[in-house]
């Protein structure tokens, strides 16, 4: 009969508890929710607020607050939150939630809504927007991204009445061409750049700005179309397309994009190489790569090759000058004086006379640094336009976006 030898070390030991805790250890370790350190324990929701605030008075991290939210059977929108109410934090086996306020003499589910004299009135069951929906409104519908090269091909404005040269609201202009009156509104816009995968270079969309609006007043080649209302001014060559007819979006849940996801800036709608807090940016990611709007981001910029200046020499002795008797003058500043050569027509010189000129290879890569957030509020297949939510540091075009820490 075979006998086992059950003699174990000490690290033997050692090492099947560790075996064991990782067996039993959670497949993910998600970061806890962590509170401001200001967090109110009553709040009521003002007129002008938005969730985005509201969460940021609570939240470290904001975009937890679907973590932390506690919401009612209200028959409706039981997410949405409506100026008058007031929210309490609350701990939940000992976890923070944030409830509508049922203390007596508190305001509830009634939704009242204080009141002074102003001229512009607003609704009583306007709900608390997710960010100010006017700074993306104009970008909610209309379609500033073509996910192909189909505006190009589509119908183009080839002239105007009156032997105008662009048109605006109540011209005519004529277009070609249209051959069904089965649609009646219409979107002119303006083709722009493909918009490129900086990591593949493959076309993900093509830039197309909003010109204007118009109706189909006759089919043909060309067709006839009313301009309604125009952002700029209508064009020759200008491209129409039918309308959109997706309801505006109003509201935003955030929440951390899907891990793994990583794009970049592609561009910034203002037209300028810096970014700040509320512009609107395009990345390089979109509903095919599970991206929805509400998905927050984190923004870094870094990792890109930079000149090490001093090996290159640059922060020793200044031997540049405007002067066509250095090398930098005629090879620029990426070249530097590596030393001195004796002559090699006067080896009498008491110095030598001819710079000893080098292409500099001293480089490092500038490190990551968290700039900001931004979150999607449109998605196309492949690109999205996301809002800067929060700015640390200054951002441009390039910077990468990754999903928050968990």
């Amino acid at each position: 009969m075979r006998v086992l030898n059950l003699r174990f070390t000490l690290a033997d030991v050692v090492l099947g508890a560790l075996i064991a805790s990782i067996a039993i250890a959670p497949a993910s370790t998600v970061r806890a929710v962590e509170l401001a350190e200001d967090a109110p324990e009553v709040y009521e929701v003002r007129p002008g607020d938005t969730l985005w605030s509201i969460a940021g008075r609570y939240l470290r991290d904001p975009w937890l607050w679907p973590e932390i939210w506690q919401a009612n059977d209200d028959p409706g929108d039981p997410d949405l939150i409506y100026p008058g109410e007031r929210l309490r934090l609350v701990h939940v086996e000992g976890r923070p939630r944030v409830v509508r306020d049922t203390a007596p003499g508190a305001s509830g589910d009634m939704r009242v809504v204080r009141l002074s004299p102003r001229v512009r009135v607003s609704a009583l069951e306007a709900p608390v927007p997710m960010i100010p929906v006017a700074s993306i409104a104009p970008f909610l519908t209309q379609p500033w991204v073509a996910d192909s090269d189909a505006i190009k091909r589509a119908p183009y404005v080839v002239g105007f009445g009156e032997d105008r040269t662009i048109a605006g609201p109540s011209d005519d202009v004529f277009v070609r061409r249209i051959d069904t009156a089965a649609v009646g509104a219409f979107q002119i816009l303006r083709p722009g750049d493909a918009l490129r995968d900086p990591d593949t270079n493959r076309i993900l969309g093509y830039e197309a700005t909003f010109v204007a609006n118009a109706m189909l007043e006759r089919v043909g080649d060309p067709a006839i179309l009313r301009v309604t209302r125009s952002e700029r001014e209508v064009a020759i060559g200008d491209r129409v397309i039918p309308a959109s007819l997706e309801a505006p979006l109003e509201n935003f849940f955030p929440r951390a994009a899907p891990a793994g996801i990583r794009g970049q800036i592609l561009s910034v709608m203002n037209g300028v190489s810096q970014i700040g807090q509320y512009d609107i940016v395009t990345i390089n990611r979109g509903s095919d790569d599970r991206l929805q709007p509400g998905h927050v981001f984190e923004i870094f910029r870094g990792g890109e090759q930079v000149r090490d200046k001093v090996r290159a020499g640059d922060m020793n002795w200044n031997w540049k000058s405007e002067s066509p008797l250095t090398g930098s003058f005629w090879l620029g500043n990426e070249y530097s004086v590596k030393g001195w050569s004796e002559s090699p027509t006067d080896s009498s010189a008491p110095i030598p006379l001819h710079a000893d000129i080098g292409r500099d290879r001293g480089t490092y890569i500038r490190p990551m640094q968290r700039t900001g957030l931004l979150m999607v509020f449109r998605c196309f297949d492949h690109v999205s336009f996301a809002l800067v939510l929060n700015a640390d540091r200054a951002m441009s075009v390039g910077d990468r976006v990754v999903p928050p820490a968990r």
